[in-house]
């Protein structure tokens, strides 16, 4: 059986920024996962690879029953059969070849047992055949996952009729991924979406066979134990297995931030790590149940459980106490993979704007419709578009994918709060309120700061590969995630595995802050946001939430300052800086509790 090569993965970014990772990445066995928001994007990169690798290619309309979920099935088997295909010509290796195997093993940890292997095969000379003979054996290529985030499920109309649920937009995805070739895992994201769980359950590669193997995995991503465990027993009870839980920070992260009510990075893994065996023994107990109970096979075999976490990792230090401290299967590294060409498509103004981004230019703004805080990047051309529509007295866009026409105040068939039409309507129902003008131009604002970000993600892509922004425009938008200000300069692949693995440094500032400092700085900014939020208008119940928000916090201090004293390993050198630095944190919090008790 091959072994699993890296203990890092590229996490979903944007909507097309890793989109076609898989062809980069996977013939060096590295994870990676693409979104699968936008099937019109889906469609036109699947015709940019047809040409490129001469396959031919028959476009699948709109006008095409079940257009959506063909179309994804249709690019997600190129991806199989091309990432195949590479693997293959890297493990069937002859001397002119062997460049693309001689990276694949310079790439992997040091500790890898295939490295040694290799070492010691290759010490007296090489042999084709065994090296061949060996790598087929030994070699795994990375996964092709996918993500749906389950609350972009809008309904969708034929002739003014809505279509059954399962042409929803989430559901139409699920389906495509289920119809495709591969065999790999489902990142479930944004929450429950209890409809499409059940949906799930009408496809057989989603349930494990006899010996406990399951060809669709499903990962959870979550910022917490409570709705992991609740959803991974809504799912068990429908004969569903959760292979990963994959436990993302609530604010140190790119893309939408789901933060928590002050639950720490830190101490939910912690919390993961206790309740591991709890977690799995019953699950699995449900899981039996509900297989028995609908006549399916059972699986003899125990079923794998992975936890694996994501969020704002930086240094080699931080990855290995991750992996060590909380016994996890993998740590994703989102961000910075952003300056490498080699993982992922991002065109070249917009790289270079990430490359000389500071932290004064990345913040979580209100400009997404889906109504969730958006890490968003100063000066993204996007914004620009979006300023210059307001200013002309034509706040909004055209509109022109709708995945996120999920607002149904003025049209049953909902519309996008970023659109022209909605933000159009809702300018005209503020305009006739009466209230101060301060009153007025604050809920302006709020309306017309939202961006049309379905569009927004995808454009990076299609420029990098000359496709005609005609129809949607060639602004970008772009969300990474904090830890974007300590990296600029462009990597190659090697450079930044080097850098995962401790065997180079990509890092140019000496002051970046520790993973679990930085997110802890960023709960207390969103805990005071929330507080003056809220000063003129407190009730009891937003009370409540805040003191509790608070006491998280503090228990997350008390946490840190533990693992920080007691570590024999890792962040020695940096002990001291790190315990002040928890302790200036802790002042703010302090005082943010003085403001919390004066609203009482």
């Amino acid at each position: 059986m091959a072994k699993k090569a890296h203990s890092f993965h590229i996490p979903v970014m944007g909507i097309g920024f890793t989109i076609d990772s898989p062809l980069k990445v996977a013939q060096f066995g590295i994870d990676s996962v693409i979104s699968l928001v936008d099937d019109i994007l889906v469609e036109k990169m699947r015709k940019v690879y047809s040409d490129k690798f001469e396959i031919p290619y028959k476009e699948i309309s709109d006008k095409v029953d079940d257009f959506r979920a063909k179309r994804i099935t249709s690019y997600l088997n190129l991806l199989h059969d091309q990432t195949e295909e590479k693997f293959n010509q890297l493990k069937n290796i002859t001397s002119e070849k062997s460049k693309a195997l001689k990276d694949y093993i310079h790439m992997l940890p040091e500790y890898s047992s295939l490295k040694k292997e290799f070492t010691k095969l290759t010490e007296d000379g090489v042999d084709f055949s065994k090296i061949k003979d060996w790598a087929n054996k030994n070699l795994s290529m990375g996964s092709i996952d996918v993500n749906i985030m389950t609350k972009i499920d809008k309904g969708n109309y034929l002739n003014k009729e809505l279509l059954p649920i399962e042409y929803n937009d989430a559901h139409a995805a699920l389906r495509g991924f289920s119809e495709s070739k591969l065999s790999s895992s489902l990142v479930l994201s944004a929450g429950m979406n209890p409809r499409l769980y059940s949906y799930m359950s009408n496809f057989k590669d989603f349930f494990p066979d006899a010996n406990g193997n399951i060809k669709k995995k499903i990962i959870l991503k979550v910022s917490d134990y409570r709705s992991a465990f609740i959803q991974g027993k809504f799912l068990a009870k429908k004969g569903l297995w959760v292979s990963e839980y994959r436990i993302e920070s609530g604010l140190n992260c790119g893309g939408h931030a789901f933060a928590t009510e002050g639950f720490l990075m830190g101490p939910v893994l912690k919390e993961f790590k206790e309740n591991k065996e709890v977690l799995k023994s019953q699950t699995q107990e449900l899981l039996i149940a509900a297989l028995k109970e609908a006549d399916k096979v059972l699986p003899i075999n125990d079923l794998e459980l992975k936890i694996t976490t994501q969020g704002g990792v930086g240094t080699d230090e931080e990855h290995t106490f991750l992996m060590e401290e909380y016994q996890l299967d993998s740590v994703g590294w989102g961000s910075p993979f952003l300056l490498v060409p080699e993982a992922t498509s991002v065109d070249e103004k917009t790289m270079e704007l990430l490359s000389n981004s500071k932290e004064k230019d990345l913040y979580l703004s209100d400009s997404s419709p889906l109504g969730v805080p958006f890490n968003t990047l100063r000066g993204n051309t996007k914004d620009i578009h979006r300023q210059e529509l307001i200013d002309k007295g034509r706040p909004g866009t055209s509109c022109p994918n709708k995945f996120i026409a999920l607002n149904h105040e003025f049209k049953e068939t909902g519309l996008c709060t970023a659109s022209r039409e909605y933000q159009h309507l809702k300018l005209k129902e503020i305009d006739a309120l009466e209230i101060s003008s301060e009153e007025k131009e604050k809920k302006v604002n709020k309306v017309t700061e939202k961006s049309c970000i379905c569009v927004g993600l995808g454009t990076s892509t299609l420029l990098l590969n000359n496709v005609s922004t005609k129809k949607t425009g060639d602004g970008v938008s772009v969300c990474p995630g904090p830890n974007m200000a300590y990296y600029d300069k462009i990597m190659s692949l090697r450079g930044i595995t080097d850098h995962i693995y401790g065997r180079g440094n990509m890092l140019t500032r000496n002051d970046r802050p520790n993973v679990f400092i930085k997110e802890l700085s960023l709960y207390i900014t969103h805990l005071q946001d929330k507080v003056d939020d809220v000063k003129a208008t407190i009730d009891k119940k937003q009370l409540r939430s805040l003191t509790k928000f608070k006491k998280n916090l503090e228990e997350g201090i008390r946490y840190y300052n533990e693992i920080f004293t007691t570590q024999k390993q890792f962040f020695v050198e940096h002990k001291e800086a790190l315990l002040n630095a928890l302790q200036a944190e802790q002042n703010k919090l302090v005082l943010i509790g003085v403001e919390i008790e004066n609203l009482k």
